[in-house]
């Protein structure tokens, strides 16, 4: 074959590939009829139609057009007329064209997209190949994945949330207009990561580091805090969300949530307000009643009566129980309003624990109670509040168990530093009731302890305490074999 002659395909050949090509309709550039010459097997199926309905016919005979958009620049009239006018490929991206369904006899709703390539002859454009995809699915799945987000954002809104996203590596961030309004501006008003950082109350800025630190491990971040409008007025708002990273260390985008919790915090602080005022009006007459019973008891000391001996000493028992429920609650008003004092100083633990098992074994003697020092353990802490927590620990552990069982204490050095533990052979927690145990108020519900008295705040009170101490308190339990808690502290 000389160089210079081209292979030219058989017009059979031609017409199987144009055939079998996807999406394919070639028309004459005969404006304005565009008379149709050719179609695929892949347009046919897309428009629902077959080539003795539109071989032969002109385009706008089969495909009508949208009368009811005649300025629609889109339309395959002006597209074609355009393409046959300036011998220029045109695309249309997305464009509505519904068919028709002769099952049904009703018209689908379709979305398609298209290109128009013109073929020229002696310069001038003779065909058009016009190329179609249905796109559909495409589109449909783009608007509800728009409406979701505009469900989501209507809920936002309904219930006071406010949304961020921050892309650290290009440096987009989006906030929903609420941020704005949260932190006392028009919704309209674009604020800096650094804008809203200065509003944050000073003492409460190393909340924000330590969170975004811990998350840095944990991928996840929340907090309260409390910020300043620029009106000078007080809000508290809670922040919650998520850090993405691509390896250690290295964030590379954050989200989450925000919403404002000011009258929330108000209303608690009314409710420790209240506790604060009610506990110390009951403190004095309480005092007043535990001189009476200890005047009383020495007084009657000499009689023979014992039911009165007894009387007064179950009297006295009750009102160190109630003392030590007021104090409970002084010291979580304190807590809550960041009020609770620590006088860290350095002292044996051993010793501690010691004088509180004298404590307990001359008030109760139906326990065997035992205890397992390692060593001298000195930690540097408030003395009275560790005191309190492992009095806690250890009233809860008599109070759950079977009397005449033992409660044993131990104390060792570990990595991450002194570690107390106290162990019943009580009625153990159920799995779930261990995650909660901590929480303000949380009682377990429980047939067995369903008459013993408390208002389950206790152990909130005591991890609230190791947690200030930077220490980590926590539980390990088998509902019926009983349980030990323990916690640590910086040696």
């Amino acid at each position: 074959m000389p160089e210079n002659q081209h292979l030219i395909l058989p017009d059979g050949i031609f017409k199987i590939i144009f055939e079998n090509s996807p999406g394919s309709l070639l028309v004459q550039a005969d404006a304005p009829r565009f008379t149709i010459i050719a179609a695929s097997d892949g347009y046919l199926s897309t428009t629902s139609t077959n080539r003795q309905q539109i071989v032969g016919k002109g385009f706008f005979e089969v495909f009508p057009d949208d009368a009811e958009n005649p300025d629609d620049v889109t339309t395959a009239r002006k597209i074609f007329t355009k393409v046959a006018q300036t011998g220029q490929k045109i695309d249309v991206p997305c464009y509505r064209y519904d068919v028709y369904n002769a099952e049904s006899k009703t018209y689908e709703k379709r979305f398609w997209s298209c290109s128009n390539i013109p073929f020229t002859c002696n310069d001038k454009v003779t065909y058009i190949l016009n190329t179609v995809v249905d796109i559909t699915a495409e589109v449909n799945a783009r608007q509800e994945a728009i409406e979701s987000e505009h469900r989501l954002r209507l809920a936002a809104e309904a219930t006071g949330f406010a949304t961020f996203d921050w892309n650290l590596n290009e440096e987009k961030r989006y906030c929903s207009p609420q941020i704005a309004e949260l932190f006392g501006h028009p919704p309209a008003t674009v604020l800096t990561s650094t804008d809203i950082f200065n509003m944050v109350h000073p003492d409460d800025r190393p909340v924000v580091i330590d969170a975004f630190n811990e998350a840095a491990n944990t991928g996840v971040f929340g907090y309260e805090l409390r910020v300043i409008w620029p009106d000078g007025s007080l809000h508290w708002v809670c922040i919650k969300g998520k850090q993405i990273a691509d390896g250690p260390r290295n964030c590379t985008r954050v989200l989450g949530t925000i919403l404002d919790i000011t009258e929330s915090k108000r209303d608690e602080i009314r409710k420790n307000d209240f506790i604060a005022m009610a506990s110390h009006e009951l403190k004095t007459p309480l005092t007043s009643i535990k001189s009476y019973i200890q005047i009383l008891a020495k007084k009657l000391a000499d009689s023979n009566d014992s039911f009165v001996s007894n009387a007064l000493a179950k009297a006295n028992i009750q009102v160190n129980k109630m003392t030590d429920l007021i104090h409970g609650f002084l010291d979580l008003s304190k807590l809550e309003s960041g009020k609770l004092q620590f006088k860290p100083e350095l002292f044996d633990i051993n010793q501690l624990i010691t004088e509180i098992i004298t404590e307990f074994n001359q008030t109760s003697s139906n326990h065997n109670l035992t205890f397992t020092p390692q060593g001298n353990l000195s930690v540097n802490a408030d003395r009275e509040k560790i005191g309190q927590v492992i009095t806690n620990l250890l009233s809860n552990a008599i109070k759950y168990s079977n009397k005449g069982t033992s409660v044993d204490i131990k104390t060792r050095l570990t990595d991450s530093g002194a570690k107390v533990s106290i162990t019943d052979r009580g009625i153990g927690i159920k799995p779930r009731d261990q995650k909660k145990l901590f929480q303000r108020f949380y009682r377990v519900e429980n047939e067995k302890i369903r008459n013993v008295s408390g208002f389950g705040i206790g152990l909130y009170l005591a991890a609230e305490i190791i947690q200030c101490h930077k220490g980590k308190i926590g539980v390990e339990s088998v509902e019926g074999e009983g349980s030990t808690f323990y916690f640590t502290l910086p040696a």
